[in-house]
């Protein structure tokens, strides 16, 4: 036990250990004592929140000798709970999705629960990441999951609900499980540090909470990184000793960074930058502190001085304070685009060093680009004012510079704000513009244009919600390539001459054209398995397999 790692160690034994869950943990007690338990459970929630502890908990629960009556499961030598905590429990079954995504795993798991339980009251099947299985495997898992036997309960559980089909879900119990507050984690953290006789501060306590983002498997796996090295050297884990084995740069220090960007010293700021770097800084860990410090700035502006929160210490408090009197939400705003533009960039870029400094240089020059644009302004206005005094004629003036606004415009997401007003087409006369007037005939034009990529998105990534003239609605899969909107929009004006809106849809239950292809041509094999012929055949040729059906 003592060897084991803290994550195992301090897995809750009980609904009473989960902490951030305790909604959750009540209503499937009062359910299980009730005795109107549902036939699946189905556990959402990020990871390390405790969906496989609570999968096991309610297996624990069902399958107890004491049958919850005082609240809390037995710890008794002789009854189920131990092998199930153990994990080989004959009853208990934990499947993982991630390796049997197969229709075929499912069939074993089907055929398996058409057997009584051996010793327990319940027969339990454990998935996990149910997400994983395959869209066979869901639709033979579908009539099990509806109406097993009474001696049988499924519970799945996974991070990524929306990938389960809707069918899965309405008939399951769902059950969301939250991210575990900053606070909670504190706590919970400060009781395992005591527990294991480890020394540490409650400020580096708090940045572990706070970089595990909600995770409670996460936090107590960097705490057990953290102790491990406080008991080699044996000395206190301080918030610098937390910040250096993480690669995290102290916010003082990246708020301090912001000052020197924000008054155009860019050698300071580079200085400041080149000391992060020595102290092991890791890249996009980085950027991801400035995306913090940008969101306090803004929350700042916006909403009024920050109250007090255990994400914030009180010094941070009185520098955001201080310097957010020199940006405002334009600031705010390019500078959180050129952020996530550079976050992109780390993946292609070798020098990860050279990608910040060149990011750095970029957040001083579009500071300075504005104050010198609003000396030129001034300046132009002052000019103005002496040749109107001296009686000279005053041309009309753009008193704005394009520069700035070109460096703004670049930023900006081109596929949403156009930095050019688009010349009207007058396409009254012009006879080779094309009219589409639905989805097959665009797709069939870009065929012909041979838009072969194009082509291939809108056939198998674009699942279609509605086609009108000038506008589609569209779903679409992980797949679609990310300039997609951009291409069908400029094709679209050059083909027929017109603009057109694609607008994306939150549709689950839309299909791509491929899709419902296959469908067809499954609906067609299941018609031909019913004909006299395909019988004839699976009797004269029993290991015959029909793969496709074509039409002479």
């Amino acid at each position: 036990m003592m060897n084991k790692i803290l994550a195992l160690k301090y897995r809750p034994q009980g609904f009473k250990d989960l902490i951030g869950q305790e909604v959750m943990a009540q209503t499937i007690t009062n359910a299980i004592k009730l005795g109107k338990t549902p036939n699946a459970y189905l556990l959402t929630g990020i990871r390390g929140v405790g969906k496989t502890t609570t999968a096991r908990l309610i297996a624990k629960a069902l399958n107890c000798t004491k049958n919850l009556s005082d609240g809390e499961i037995c710890s008794d030598e002789n009854c189920h709970c131990k092998d199930i905590v153990n994990s080989n429990h004959m009853d208990v079954l934990e499947m993982d999705a991630a390796s049997k995504t197969g229709i075929d795993d499912v069939r074993e798991l089907i055929e398996n629960s058409k057997y009584s339980p051996t010793s327990a009251k319940f027969k339990i099947f454990i998935i996990d990441e149910v997400h994983m299985l395959s869209k066979q495997a869901f639709n033979g898992l579908l009539k099990t999951l509806e109406e097993p036997p009474p001696s049988l309960k499924f519970i799945l559980a996974t991070t990524e609900v929306r990938k389960i089909p809707v069918t899965i879900l309405s008939r399951c119990q769902r059950f969301d499980l939250k991210r575990v507050s900053v606070e909670e984690l504190c706590k919970h953290l400060k009781n395992i540090s005591i527990k294991e006789k480890g020394s540490i501060t409650d400020n580096a306590i708090k940045l572990i909470a706070r970089t595990s983002e909600g995770s409670v498997r996460d936090s107590i796996s960097l705490l057990d990184r953290a102790l491990i090295s406080q008991s080699i050297k044996n000395n206190t884990i301080e918030e610098q000793d937390v910040r250096n084995m993480l690669g995290l740069a102290d916010r003082s220090k990246v708020i301090s960074l912001f000052k020197e960007i924000l008054e155009g010293k860019e050698k300071d700021a580079l200085k400041i930058l080149e000391g992060l770097l020595d102290d092991g800084l890791d890249a996009k860990n980085f950027l991801n502190d400035i995306l913090e410090v940008l969101y306090l700035f803004s929350r700042r502006i916006n909403l009024g001085t920050i109250e007090k929160d255990m994400t914030i210490s009180e010094s941070e408090t009185l520098m955001i304070e201080k310097f957010s009197k020199n940006i405002d939400m334009q600031d705010i705003g390019l500078f959180w685009q050129l952020t996530i533009k550079t976050i992109d960039d780390l993946r292609i870029v070798g020098n990860e060093n050279l990608a910040l400094e060149m990011y750095i240089m970029q957040l001083c020059h579009l500071k300075n680009l504005e104050e010198k644009d609003e000396r030129d302004i001034q300046n132009e206005n002052i000019s103005a004012s002496k040749e109107k005094l001296s009686g000279k004629k005053i041309e009309n003036k753009n008193l704005e510079t394009d520069l700035p606004n070109q460096v703004k415009n670049q930023l900006k997401s081109t596929n949403q704000i156009k930095t050019s007003p688009i010349p009207k087409i007058d396409n009254r006369n012009d006879k080779s513009k094309i009219k589409i007037t639905n989805f097959k005939e665009l797709i069939d034009l870009a065929s012909r244009e041979k838009e072969i990529e194009l082509k291939y998105d809108l056939e198998r990534n674009v699942k279609l919600v509605s086609f009108n003239r000038g506008k589609i609605d569209i779903s679409f899969n992980e797949k679609l390539n990310k300039n997609f909107i951009k291409n069908l929009t400029d094709k679209l004006l050059s083909w027929t001459g017109e603009r057109w809106i694609i607008s994306l849809s939150k549709n689950s239950e839309a299909k791509s054209i491929h899709e419902k292809n296959l469908e067809i041509i499954d609906i067609k094999i299941d018609e031909f398995k019913k004909s006299k012929i395909a019988k004839d055949i699976e009797i004269n040729f029993p290991d015959a397999k029909l793969v496709e059906i074509k039409e002479e």
